[in-house]
């Protein structure tokens, strides 16, 4: 009975090896803009610290146009947007990730004039492995299979009136356990009334991603005005102890909404205690272990509060809070029980405890161009490019050090570096190029 006992055990032991190994050695997909994690960061390894445009380049992509989106992949298939110089058009676009060859692509509309860097695909593609899912700032919205077959579309303007922003919408959708949400900050006074219509109103929009569909939508109720109602950011899913929230930053305030009704359960207010006018929001809300971090507008200051509250927060709710060198634009990275805060216009970067706020170390990267994408972790090392197309990569261990710097000779980048499958993949306005420890040199 005994050795029957024995042997029970070591084959459950065999067979659960056997079961996580392959599981573990996967490699990690890049699913939305911030990555499987939603922080910035993936557990993906033997990525490089150096290249040229020319060492470690798998492939090079042309890109029809410019987009800062962020490159989507799962398995061997990338997604990107894509405005068309000349033309103005919008493009969903599927790559393969072994050789970049383009494998299918679909209008998506016409894109709005550049408005300081910005077109109609500064929006990320979204996927799941089974569906892909493509917006743009103009509220035109594409989903399609993975062999490009289009399951269905919309336009967000058509069903809840024109998405009134100064630089164009820019805001990409977060998919969360099986919905779309779809965080839409902006001066709606400025809208006009269309019959048949709701009324103009900021708000968090719910889909079913299978058929499209609404399936609620709440106002984002606030005492902003100017341009200080705008939001360029993303919403951002935190699982509390009373149940699932959505968290929208902007128009003054952060709230968190509850995911069956998006009804409201908590708000804290100060994000702009001098009451400036143009106080838009553009960088993202994280959050590492109980902790909600968000960055107050114009590089002022960067908050944490504890997201399990309930009801209207003060003051007195923050966990901790830091001032200085604190990003405008570019969203914090969580990794490896570390926050880094990278000022992109003062090209400072912070290395924090999400804990307590306490820095760790704080550098300057002694580079003159400004970092308007997200910095990205990996591998131990993260990744940064500035608005020139120079990379800087350093460590995130517990001192700073610069690893390497590599130009990618074009400038207006703004799109954040995704990583998969042991790969790095940097969107320039003119090209994808795909990097890795394993290319051969061209």
């Amino acid at each position: 009975m005994i050795k029957r006992l024995i042997f029970v055990l070591h084959l459950i032991t065999f067979i659960t090896i056997a079961v996580v190994l392959p599981i573990s050695a996967n490699a990690e997909n890049w699913s939305q803009w911030r990555g499987p994690f939603l922080n910035g960061s993936t557990t993906e390894k033997n990525l490089p610290d150096n290249w040229s445009k020319t060492e470690n380049v798998a492939w090079v992509a042309k890109m029809p146009g410019p987009g800062p989106s962020t490159p989507i992949i799962w398995g061997d298939k990338v997604f990107v947007n894509a405005a068309e110089v000349e033309s103005n058009k919008l493009w969903a676009i599927c790559l393969d990730r072994k050789n970049g060859q383009e494998l299918w692509k679909h209008e998506a509309g016409i894109s709005f004039g550049n408005k300081n860097g910005n077109n109609g695909a500064v929006s990320s593609p979204i996927t799941d492995g089974k569906y892909v899912y493509f917006f743009y700032g103009t509220g035109d919205m594409l989903t399609c299979d993975m062999n490009g077959k289009i399951i269905w579309s919309r336009n967000i303007e058509k069903d809840h009136g024109k998405l009134q922003m100064k630089f164009g919408y820019g805001a990409s959708p977060l998919l969360y356990k099986g919905k779309l949400y779809l965080a839409v900050l902006h001066s709606y006074t400025e809208a006009e009334e269309v019959p048949g219509l709701p009324k103009p109103m900021s708000y968090l929009l719910c889909i079913d991603p299978k058929t499209g569909k609404d399936l609620w939508k709440v106002e984002r109720k606030t005492d902003a005005y100017d341009e200080s109602v705008q939001a360029y950011n993303t919403p951002y899913p935190f699982e509390s102890k009373k149940g699932s929230l959505i968290i929208v930053e902007g128009a003054d305030c952060v709230t968190a909404h509850d995911t069956t009704d998006g009804k409201e359960v908590w708000r804290w207010g100060s994000i702009n205690p001098g009451g400036s006018r143009n106080f838009r929001q553009v960088a993202s809300v994280v959050s590492a272990d109980e902790m909600v971090i968000f960055c107050m507008p114009r590089g002022r200051t960067i908050f944490a509060l504890d997201g399990n509250k309930l009801g209207q927060l003060s003051e007195k709710d923050l966990a901790w809070t830091v001032n200085g060198n604190i990003p405008d634009v570019c969203t914090p990275l969580v990794m490896d029980g570390k926050l880094f805060v990278l000022d992109g216009d003062r090209r400072v970067m912070t290395c924090l405890n999400p804990k307590t706020g306490e820095i760790y170390w704080q550098e300057k990267l002694g580079i003159n161009d400004v970092f308007q994408a997200s910095p990205t972790g990996a591998d131990g090392k993260i990744y940064c490019i500035n608005m020139r197309g120079l990379v800087v990569v350093l460590s995130a261990g517990d001192a700073f050090k610069v690893l390497s710097q590599i130009d990618m000779g074009e400038n207006g980048c703004r799109s954040t570096i995704s990583v998969s499958h042991g790969q790095l993949f940097i969107r320039t306005p003119e090209n994808l190029y795909c990097i890795g420890n394993n290319a051969v040199k061209k």
